[in-house]
């Protein structure tokens, strides 16, 4: 007899909850040097937030856990510098082990827990490296083993892990000043968390200096349920000073500083540092402070003097990469975004040879197999939605795929570029994670998080909606991706509209091949249709896609939106009458934008922490997309939310951590007051003690019973035309 049992649904408690419906899915993932072991964190079953080290065998498929953080963990609070950096990190509010390292001789892993620095051994064993009150960050071992660095009190130190010997290589760190710590925006906007590299021979490191003393205050309220703490934070706002950032070479004891040559113009970013494979020669990228241009430059270590080896330039923005490798040759991979799509190309002795080519986007290069010529990396180019491992000759060539079309695709490489982890997902499988050998065959499964009888989402299957993709064309002819997840609707019956918005440059597109969450399908559930498109300015795409919010935010972003919700109108399941739109960050500022350049189109809008004004935002960030403000005061004063709140004229909820260190908790108030000004009634909910990333056991469900609630007052119960 069949089951009629009905489908399970989703409740936002269970969305929320332990173990997560996600089901396993490990995160630093990483060989052992010899490619016997996988290692990852993952979550505990009854507390999702906090993460142990396991480790899989390769050729067994045996798990086991190597380090639980519950029994080695002191649970003492982490110091505000570490907690800043897990928020740079997006990982702010996770416990336990958050990070790391291999030993390079494969018999042990370096773990920093709770402020301190432990060594794990294979058999299960675990020695405190470290006891201080202050923490230790940013520990790294060295490439041959023989010691571990890390910052404390703002000085760079290095341990012998033979005699444990603790040496402190800098003395003057301390107030503004730091030695081997990544600045805020190089965290935050530039992909960089770290500030000290070792060569290769462990002989000496190249280590950054910071100093913050010309960087703005922002006196942050940290507002508590306890009280408040107030922090003095430097914080570059656009236009205004960044620290300036040096780079030294020393040796292993500290002996032999000397200070790389960057320049006489000390107003500029260091971008990116990597020694040659022999240690003989530093690299370092810097960027101009207007972000278009980006030397390469060869240091010598033993002196600090540097060259220029090539340049580039863009006509916009320059985006970022960690795609550098020197090759023994003496050539350099690179990528580029020369021919207005990111490609790979080769640079040997002044000659460029281009290895990939077509309107498609190269994403991050994964490993490089010298002694069989072939680099292997991620890219798009069969779909924007999707991104696969591909593998292309060092000399050019066909580009082979070497991943499932289909699949939204990440992989770490071993080495020796013998194997790879793939981690994948789509829309209706949670990450899976396999082995694979350098062809892209499945030798292994490590997680196969298949959604059996045992797994956390199996009960709410049967509920679960597909996710529709598509396209729609903009007004400039571009395409734009699209997705959708309907409800189950009877005939003539039309539902309410959620619009889940992020729309700005870099990071957080919405239309992807991945698994979407629990989240949205708890929303379709509840009989809304969730909506998504990624317009112009968006990343991925080439350069004259992303490039037409260059000085204009809330321009082509905009537009498309309203594009998206166009379409949406005409839709025979849509009530064009019940649309709302939600976004965070960016997300949040779009919110605002929609509603103040298109009022009446949306029945209600909900902004969470919202950029207001991008003077009150960081320098990296904004004057990338939109210059210096005393130079572009036309375009900051177009693309400012805060100036036009004036014209909103539709329901608002607005959502702000009061502990946030990125988007601060002023650009909230600064739109609660002038909403007031204006006698504009809108709704509010603000978190005390939360960060940007408002979340946690409890606080999840109450901010989205908060979102849902709003909008059932406002949308859902609308009446119907």
């Amino acid at each position: 007899m069949a089951d009629k049992t009905p489908p399970q649904k989703l409740t936002l408690e269970r969305v929320f909850a332990s173990p997560t419906l996600t089901g396993a899915a490990p995160r630093a993932l990483k060989l052992s040097p010899d490619g016997t072991l996988l290692t990852s964190l993952r979550p505990r079953a009854d507390d999702r937030e906090r993460y142990d080290l396991w480790a899989v065998d390769t050729r067994t498929g045996v798990a086991r856990m190597l380090v639980d953080s519950a029994k080695i963990g002191s649970g003492a609070e982490l110091s505000e510098a570490e907690k800043m950096q897990r928020e740079r990190a997006r990982i702010g509010g996770t416990r336990g082990i958050v990070a790391y390292d291999w030993a390079p001789d494969g018999k042990s892993l370096l773990v920093p827990l709770d402020g301190d620095l432990f060594v794990a051994t294979l058999d299960g064993k675990v020695r405190r490296l470290t006891a201080t009150k202050t923490a230790e960050l940013d520990a790294t071992t060295s490439p041959k083993g023989g010691f571990v660095s890390f910052v404390r009190d703002q000085n760079l130190f290095v341990t012998d892990l033979q005699t444990n010997a603790e040496r402190k290589l800098t003395r003057d760190g301390g107030g503004t000043l730091s030695w081997g710590l990544a600045e805020f925006v190089a965290q935050e906007e530039m992909d960089r968390t770290k500030g000290a590299w070792w060569s290769p021979d462990d002989k000496r490191i190249a280590v950054a200096r910071v100093d913050e003393s010309g960087v703005a205050i922002v006196s942050r309220a940290a507002i508590g349920a306890d009280g408040t703490k107030v922090y003095d934070q430097r914080y570059p706002r656009a236009g205004a000073a960044n620290a300036v950032v040096d780079l030294y070479v020393m040796n292993v004891d500290g002996s032999g500083q000397v200070k790389v040559d960057l320049g006489t113009n000390a107003d500029i970013y260091l971008a990116r540092v990597n020694w040659a494979a022999d240690g003989k020669t530093l690299f370092v990228q810097r960027e101009s402070r207007d972000q278009k241009a980006l030397d390469l430059l060869r240091v010598d270590p033993a002196t600090g003097k540097s060259a220029v080896v090539f340049t580039e330039h863009a006509k916009t923005w320059l985006n970022l990469h960690d795609n550098f490798r020197g090759l023994k040759d003496g050539s350099i991979l690179w990528s580029s975004e020369r021919d207005g799509f990111s490609h790979l190309y080769r640079w040997q002795a002044g000659q460029w040879t281009q290895l990939t080519h077509g309107p498609w986007m190269v994403r991050g290069v994964v490993g490089v197999d010298e002694a069989k010529g072939l680099v292997y990396f991620t890219g798009n180019r069969e779909t924007p939605i999707d991104q696969n491992l591909y593998s292309v000759a060092l000399a050019g060539g066909a580009v082979t795929l070497l991943t499932e079309a289909g699949w939204w695709n990440t992989a770490v490489m071993s080495r020796d570029a013998s194997h790879v982890i793939v981690t994948r997902s789509n829309p209706s499988q949670p990450e899976q994670t396999y082995l694979a050998d350098a062809t892209g065959k499945r030798l292994s499964w490590v997680e196969e998080n298949r959604i059996d009888a045992t797994h956390p989402y199996a009960p709410y299957l049967a509920a679960h909606v597909a996710t529709t993709f598509g396209t729609l064309t903009a007004a400039d002819g571009s395409v734009l991706h699209y997705k959708l997840l309907k409800p189950q609707l009877t005939k003539g019956q039309r539902a309410p509209v959620f619009v889940q918005v992020y729309g700005g440059p870099g990071a957080g597109r919405q239309v992807t091949d991945a698994w979407g969450g629990a989240l949205q399908q708890y929303l379709v559930q509840q009989g809304w249709v969730v909506f998504s498109i990624d317009g112009r300015g968006t990343p991925d795409r080439g350069v004259a896609f992303e490039g037409q919010i260059y000085r204009a935010m809330s321009s082509v972003e905009v537009d498309d939106q309203i594009a998206g919700v166009d379409w949406l109108k005409k839709q025979n399941f849509v009530d064009p009458a019940r649309i709302a739109v939600y976004g965070w960050s960016y997300g949040g500022y779009m919110t605002l934008r929609l509603l103040e350049r298109k009022p009446g189109v949306f029945a209600a809008g909900v902004s969470g922490a919202p950029v207001t004004r991008w003077e009150l935002y960081d320098t990296h960030y904004t004057e990338r997309y939109m210059g210096n403000p005393a130079t572009e005061a036309a375009a900051y004063m177009q693309s400012d939310a805060l100036g036009h709140a004036d014209a909103i004229a539709d329901p608002l909820l607005l959502l702000h951590g009061m502990a946030d260190d990125n988007v601060v908790f002023e650009n909230s108030t600064a739109l609660m007051a002038k909403l007031q000004a204006a006698a504009h009634p809108f709704e509010t909910m603000v978190y005390p003690g939360q960060t940007h990333r408002v979340a946690g056991p409890g606080i999840s469900a109450h901010l989205w019973k908060t979102i849902l609630g709003f909008l059932d007052r406002q949308v859902v119960n609308k009446e119907q035309k």
